[in-house]
């Protein structure tokens, strides 16, 4: 699998996808490598797009276009509240970025 997302990540997709009146749309995750070589992460609903990897995980379709492939393998989309915030927020555990730091213990790992 490409790219995993958590159930506490699909719990908040499916809310936003209610929310913002989105049903029947995948979710697009994309990436970019800066220029000091950390990356830029992208969340969005979009229609599929030939070219696209495609994935189902907690009922929800996930969309990865080719450009975003390789920044994107193996890493996993979160929601959780990191530390030092208040809030939860989507968090990408990512070994192709250069700032990641592995967690004590994986999330979610029955997927």
């Amino acid at each position: 699998m490409l790219l995993r997302i958590t159930e506490q990540a699909a719990d908040q997709i499916r809310v936003s996808i209610e929310v913002g009146g989105m049903q029947g749309m995948a979710l697009r995750v994309a990436a970019q490598r800066c220029e000091d070589g950390t990356i830029n992460y992208a969340l969005g609903f979009d229609e599929a797009g030939s070219n696209d990897t495609r994935s189902q995980q907690h009922g929800i379709e996930i969309l990865i276009a080719p450009t975003s492939t390789e920044l994107l393998s193996g890493a996993i989309l979160d929601f959780d509240t990191p530390e030092d915030e208040e809030e939860p927020q989507f968090i990408f555990l990512n070994p192709n970025d250069l700032d990641f730091i592995p967690p004590a213990a994986s999330p979610d790992p029955q997927t």
